[in-house]
């Protein structure tokens, strides 16, 4: 994995780093979404994987996109309207697909300042937890742009439609404590513990069975784009498939004899 993206695997839980902590973790740099669908695919393929943290290194959990490639027109900036298109699917784009096609719960460690892009990339975390100096804004119209990365349907469904536009139409940046207010994130804790409550949160997440975590983040993730009578029918099809796994076997058995059940992901 590249250095401008750690990610590290310990046991059952992935560490997700984003690395350039000198500039303030920019992303959309060129080949950003080839490095960020490589991740995603390394953790997908992880069958054990019960869990990801996501967090920037340094001081910032990322500060947006790459303005200085933009004043340039420099890297995927550069070039026509039609290649600038390309380049945006392929390299911003790339990074939010990546990210939302995650098959585990993601626990977002906001460290710093998640600003444009780099709140949209927060967005994506299934859990965020926010240290006291985080800061969240959506300041896509400040530079003349709209918000584009896939911003304008997540926040609207994270805060509400009215807190969403304010955000988006002010440029507004907001603190810790507002965005746990506006249920942006679900707990605000000091800097100095943010990956200890994350970490501690994901080994929470990674004793529950591997496929039934999967299977319930798809089911949460569907039931906001389907109506209700597709979601019941999606449901009673992954249920019974899961009342045939031996993990489930393995939880009643666990039940009845009092104590903690031993999840392989079968």
């Amino acid at each position: 994995m590249d250095e401008d993206l750690k990610l590290e695997l310990q046991d059952n839980i992935a560490i997700l780093t984003i690395n350039r902590p000198d500039t303030r973790n920019p992303l959309g740099h060129e080949g950003d979404g080839e490095l960020f669908a490589d991740a995603a695919q390394k953790i997908n393929s992880e069958k054990n994987l019960r869990c990801v943290v996501m967090t920037g290194a340094g001081k910032a959990f990322s500060a947006g996109g790459d303005l200085k490639s933009m004043k340039e027109r420099s890297g995927h900036f550069g070039g026509n309207a039609l290649q600038l298109r390309d380049h945006y699917r392929d390299s911003i784009h790339g990074i939010i697909r990546s990210l939302w096609n995650i098959e585990v719960p993601m626990v977002g460690a906001i460290n710093g300042p998640a600003i444009g892009l780099g709140n949209d990339v927060a967005s994506l975390c299934d859990i965020r937890i926010a240290g006291e100096s985080a800061k969240f804004g959506a300041t896509f119209l400040k530079l003349g742009l709209l918000p584009g990365d896939g911003g304008a349907w997540l926040l609207p469904r994270h805060i509400g439609w009215s807190r969403a536009s304010q955000l988006f139409y002010t440029g507004d940046v907001i603190d810790a404590s507002t965005a746990l207010e506006w249920d942006l994130v679900s707990e605000v804790v000091p800097n100095s513990q943010l990956m200890a409550r994350a970490m501690e949160l994901a080994e929470s997440i990674a004793k529950q069975p591997p496929q039934a975590l999967r299977m319930t983040k798809k089911l949460m993730r569907d039931g906001s784009m389907n109506n209700f009578e597709a979601i019941m029918e999606m449901s009673a099809a992954l249920q019974v498939t899961l009342q045939r796994t031996e993990d489930h076997f393995e939880a009643v058995d666990a039940f009845f004899e009092k104590r903690q059940p031993i999840f392989k992901g079968k």
